[in-house]
């Protein structure tokens, strides 16, 4: 179900803004007037919290919304693009590259990206940023940096740490990072405030801490456990000792900036008050990228020295000590560590010797997720799962590429167990990314790499390159008969016939997909527990064969077998394209309330798991429905709405020249209803609205 959203993806604040007004303030200005803004400064100084708390506050000014860009799962400067791209679910052409994808979605539109953590790939950020803001005038980015990214056109803004009080007068006005530091304690010790008997203590720690936020929010989560003199006098205690610690663990240089100091001693100083368990379990955790849950933690993190038993003790010991963030989502529990805490865990694996084995683990974790979801896809839990495989998208990419680096073969099955992520998930674009790079490291024959072929190929013919999927395909085909594979045969040949139905060759269609359907006798109803991909594919290569040819009745059968055999099974996915079929059958039979009907049905699964090709697809079949119904203006914002799509997906329609002249036609129709003013009018706002807006008008909600 769409609901109405506004347009951006900016996270709930969580904790409440302390101090820095001037500072918001100066930066909301300078977005305004300048195209690219940069906050930098030393890691943990609040750059990130400084960024969204100024975006939040422009959002009003951008009629397209504010987007944030989190970089640092990132590990590869070429997947920069695509996570932008991603953040606005924008698919990308197949011979186009993915910067240019980006750029056309945003040409005409107004909005702000935030672009967090940029350091690390600073000279790929510097590049696309450069990229993006010489081609979309109405785009306006802020970064966040530890250094600037050095485009003429950036404005920096150095992000200070607190102000500190002073010391020496018992009634000094109040300092921004002794506000935080007693907000904070109110928080972890209720009833906390400030008196003439702990002042003096408050602003010994203020001035240890160095006005650094993060180092400010470890100590006052410590007051938990700490009274307010101990916990300063330990501070005391261990400072230098500390600093010097961190200081060779890192290999700083006497020009580092104290605050930078503070910060790692701060942390270091959290780790020395975990208990020994707690800092095995924090140096373990460090493997993962984004967010994780319990179950991931207790089949990479444990073993005689971590029990399983002990893992939601320790969890929760990490979260109470700030080392952990825990987040509530509608698919369970999970957690997420700051970027700061994860480098400083890093560095511990590392000396544990422990980082190359935990990496496996995580990796043969993602592995294992992905073989299950690929094996449980066409069944009843597609939602679930898509949740889930969203979630762990950070993960996944971190165990892609680990197994890249490791060149030990799991890449290539990471990345083929995976298809149904990259096709059913709006996410073909990263998909062939992985899956080529996968299949040129590692030539092995066997099951994993016709897999990855077929998968590309699925993925190809996704993004309109039938050529080049039916090339994959064959390969994928030979690969799996030499090995004597039927599975992935059969699968391969499926994608095969896809190829060459969309290319309109529909004789190689359908003998393709008539020898697929073959090896399934009685096909339907004669399907055990299970529902062969090359099965539904077959099924829908034969549907578009027979409408090309005018052959509706068949079609209609075909599909509504598909439609009862995905039902009994609870899929949704390829469900909703036999439900695409049939509305252009309806069509077809003059019968536009049916034809609506379907394209709804259709529309509302793949909105919910973000299928690009599917959207645009049920959005151009609803166009046509309008048209049927003499309702131009719906028609022209419909096709608007549509061409948003097909400009970053690929060739309109996909290609597919029968549905190309279809919307074609319609078009035609409206203008001549309408005339080209009011036509061009209705069709800019479809093309240019959020997309979320788009799908409810076009499912009829508003």
């Amino acid at each position: 179900m769409v609901e109405d959203a506004q347009p951006g993806n900016l996270p709930a604040e969580t904790s409440s803004w302390v101090g820095r007004h001037g500072e918001v303030e100066r930066v909301c200005r300078m977005c305004a007037r300048s195209q690219l803004v940069t906050l930098t400064g030393a890691g943990g100084v609040g750059k990130t919290r400084l960024a969204l708390k100024a975006a939040g506050l422009l959002a009003a000014r951008f009629r397209h919304g504010v987007w944030l860009v989190e970089l640092s799962p990132l590990h590869e400067g070429a997947l920069l693009a695509h996570a932008i791209a991603e953040s606005f679910r924008v698919p990308g052409r197949p011979a186009r590259p993915v910067i240019e994808s980006v750029a056309a979605y945003l040409a005409g539109r107004e909005l702000l990206l935030v672009l967090d953590t940029c350091e690390h790939l600073i000279d790929d950020c510097r590049t696309v940023t450069e990229a993006l803001l010489a081609l979309s005038p109405g785009l306006r980015v802020l970064a966040t940096s530890r250094s600037p990214l050095g485009l003429p056109i950036e404005q920096v803004v150095t992000v200070e740490p607190l102000t500190l009080p002073v010391r020496t007068a018992r009634t000094a006005p109040e300092s921004d990072a002794l506000t935080l530091l007693t907000v904070r304690a109110a928080e972890a010790v209720p009833g906390f405030t400030v008196t003439d008997t702990n002042r003096g203590d408050l602003l010994r720690l203020c001035a240890r801490l160095e006005g650094l936020p993060l180092a400010i929010e470890l100590a006052a989560a410590r007051l938990r456990e700490l009274p307010l003199a101990e916990l300063t006098e330990r501070m005391d205690d261990r400072f230098a000792v500390l600093d010097d610690i961190a200081g060779t663990r890192y290999g700083t240089g006497p020009t580092e900036p104290p605050w930078h100091r503070a910060l790692r001693t701060a942390v270091g100083w959290s780790h020395e008050l975990c208990t020994p368990p707690e800092r095995l379990l924090w140096a373990r955790l460090s493997v993962f990228a984004g967010s994780f849950d319990a179950a991931a933690v207790r089949r990479v993190c444990t073993d005689e020295r971590l029990p399983r038993a002990d893992v939601p003790a320790l969890l929760a010991a990490l979260v109470d000590k700030s080392v952990l963030t825990w987040l509530p989502t509608g698919g369970g529990e999970r957690y997420r560590m700051l970027d700061t805490i994860r480098e400083y865990g890093v560095h511990w694996l590392h000396d544990l010797g422990e980082e190359p084995a935990l990496r496996r683990r995580h990796r043969d974790g993602c592995l294992d997720l992905a073989r299950r979801g690929g094996a449980a896809w066409l069944g009843p839990d597609q939602y679930r799962w898509y949740d889930r495989m969203h979630a762990e998208h950070d993960n996944l990419r971190a165990a892609l590429e680990f197994s890249l680096v490791e060149k030990d073969g799991t890449a290539l099955d990471l990345a083929g167990s995976l298809w149904f992520f990259w096709s059913a998930c709006g996410l073909t674009r990263e998909g062939q990314a992985f899956l080529e790079r996968a299949l040129a490291a590692d030539a092995r024959p066997g099951r994993a790499r016709s897999r990855a072929l077929w998968a590309l190929a699925l993925v190809l013919v996704c993004r309109g390159d039938k050529e080049g999927g039916a090339v994959r395909a064959a390969e994928s085909l030979a690969a799996a008969e030499r090995d004597g594979d039927v599975y992935e045969a059969r699968t391969a040949l499926s994608a095969y016939a896809a190829a060459k139905s969309s290319d309109g060759d529909l004789d190689a269609a359908e003998a393709a997909a008539g020898k697929v359907l073959s090896g399934y006798p009685g096909t339907a109803d004669a399907l055990g527990g299970g529902l062969p991909l090359a099965v539904l594919l077959a099924w829908c290569s034969q549907c578009h064969v027979h409408l090309v040819r005018g052959e509706v009745g068949r079609a209609v059968v075909l599909m509504g077998r598909m439609r009862a055999a995905c039902d009994r099974r609870g899929e949704r996915w390829m469900r909703a394209y036999a439900d695409f079929f049939l509305a252009q059958a309806e069509l077809r039979r003059h019968r536009p309330r049916a034809a609506r009907r379907h394209a709804r049905d259709a529309l509302e699964v793949k909105h919910r798991m973000h299928d690009s090709l599917g959207v645009g697809l049920t959005v151009a079949v609803l166009a046509r429905v309008a048209s049927a119904a003499g309702q131009a203006e719906r028609v022209a914002r419909l096709l608007g709405l549509a061409d948003q799509v097909w400009a970053t997906v690929g060739a309109p329609q996909a290609g597919v020249a029968e549905l190309i002249a279809a919307c074609g036609q319609c078009e035609r129709q409206a203008r001549g209803a309408l005339g080209d003013r009011a036509f061009e009018t209705a069709f800019e706002r479809g093309r240019t609205e959020v997309l979320d807006e788009g799908v409810a008008y076009a499912l009829g909600r508003v």
